[in-house]
């Protein structure tokens, strides 16, 4: 993505043949590429950008090939000629491979409900949270129940919302922070698994059925899945997904206590295995690691209570699946403004996180993370900035106000108990 225009997002599903991605070649497109509810891969296009429709063909099957080739080597088969039927239009022939490659994966009998409760953290935005509870209640398989935690609300919207779905509980936490909030479900909660997903996300028909499917294999104490741009009209949405973005590509991942250990000269980068807004976990974890640190919420710390709880979980010999699958969308936000908010907060709570990870444990290499790798990204980030501070240089002053405040915060703070009230200053 060289440029910084808007991309329209455009769900290509290479089942219905290839003749749709012509006119993918006319205009800036973000192309999502799925083989009937499985989601392989990406590109960004724009005019000029392939030479011709062949050169683009191919430039799909290499954003694909690597989720294929995974689903192969899982299956124990080969993915047979599927660049060659592709390429030639052999719609049959590469409908053939594919399905060898991916038929078992593509669910066959389906439960009726899924014994999984949703929590959804919300504060003062009940039309994101009307959408969100619509496409909840409309999933292929039902949730086994939905709980809506009310964090600290200045009015009675949520409620309201809420009250117009007789299924969903609503549970009013007068305590501001989203950790807290997301411990109040966490205790709430009645079923075996529990899946938090943000009130400003939709999710795919078949999202609650793949969080349920990734708990089959007993060794998953938790997953986080597949985040997508819901939106990429504007400079800040565009940034955002460029240098930020939630999604963590089209192969399952697995994450264990090894992850830790090999990464240990400059802190293991537990922020890469998911976002918060799409994660789910054995209700017994809470019991093993303890509940979120609730220290590390918005408007307290920033936030990266999710990536401290991995730590937690991972130094404590428990696994953790990426799974492409369990798929939501996104809504970025719209406003540099407001991207700016936002990026301050993440690097305030990235670095009290870490440091709170390095304050359990002293090995783990987080503080020698801020010298060999924070600072001198951010020193040369400043030196490629200068004058003007365009594009990705935007919210470099954010950014490391972030880090100071987030060190400030921590020095205040980390002598209190993770569950215990605050100095949010």
């Amino acid at each position: 993505m060289k440029h910084l225009h808007p991309y329209t997002i455009c769900d290509i599903h290479l089942e219905n043949g290839e003749e749709q991605l012509d006119f993918l070649l006319r205009q800036a497109h973000y192309c999502l590429f799925w083989w009937k509810q499985i989601p392989l891969g990406q590109l960004f296009t724009a005019p000029g950008i392939y030479r011709n429709t062949e050169e683009f063909r191919e430039a799909v099957l290499d954003s694909i090939d690597p989720a294929i080739t995974f689903y192969a080597v899982k299956q124990g088969i080969n993915p047979g000629s599927y660049r060659s039927a592709f390429l030639s239009g052999d719609q049959w022939g590469f409908a053939a491979a594919m399905d060898a490659v991916l038929g078992d994966i593509l669910y066959l009998q389906l439960p009726g409900t899924v014994d999984v409760s949703v929590i959804i953290c919300t504060r003062n935005r009940a039309d994101k949270l009307q959408r969100c509870l619509e496409m909840l209640l409309n999933q292929r398989r039902v949730p086994g129940e939905i709980i809506v935690v009310d964090n600290a609300p200045q009015d009675g919207s949520t409620r309201f919302v809420v009250s117009g779905f007789p299924t969903v509980r609503y549970h009013l936490e007068p305590k501001p922070g989203l950790d807290i909030a997301r411990n109040a479900g966490a205790r709430l909660a009645r079923c075996p698994v529990l899946a938090y997903v943000d009130d400003d996300v939709l999710v795919h028909p078949d999202w609650a059925y793949r969080v349920w499917e990734a708990f089959r294999d007993p060794q998953i104490d938790a997953i986080t899945g597949l985040v997508i741009a819901s939106a990429l009209e504007t400079e800040s949405q565009l940034l955002f997904e460029k240098y930020w973005s939630f999604n963590r590509g089209y192969r399952d991942r697995l994450y264990d206590g090894s992850f830790i250990h090999r990464e240990r000269t400059g802190g293991a980068p537990v922020w890469e295995i998911g976002a918060g807004a799409n994660m789910a976990f054995r209700k017994g974890v809470f019991e093993k690691a303890g509940y979120f640190d609730e220290r590390l919420d918005v408007g307290a710390a920033g936030c990266s209570g999710d990536s401290e709880m991995w730590f937690r979980m991972l130094s404590r010999g428990m696994r953790i699946l990426y799974t492409p699958r369990a798929v939501v969308y996104h809504e970025h936000r719209a406003e540099l403004r407001a991207l700016r908010k936002q990026l301050f907060y993440y690097m305030r709570g990235f670095t009290a996180a870490a440091l709170i990870q390095h304050g359990q444990d002293r090995q783990a290499g987080y503080v020698r993370h801020f010298y060999r790798v924070l600072a001198p990204y951010y020193l040369k980030l400043l030196k490629q900035g200068l004058p003007s501070f365009r594009g990705r240089h935007r919210t470099v002053f954010n950014e490391i106000s972030g880090i100071f405040s987030g060190t400030l915060f921590y020095l205040r703070n980390r002598h209190r108990p993770a569950e215990a009230s605050i100095d949010r200053s």
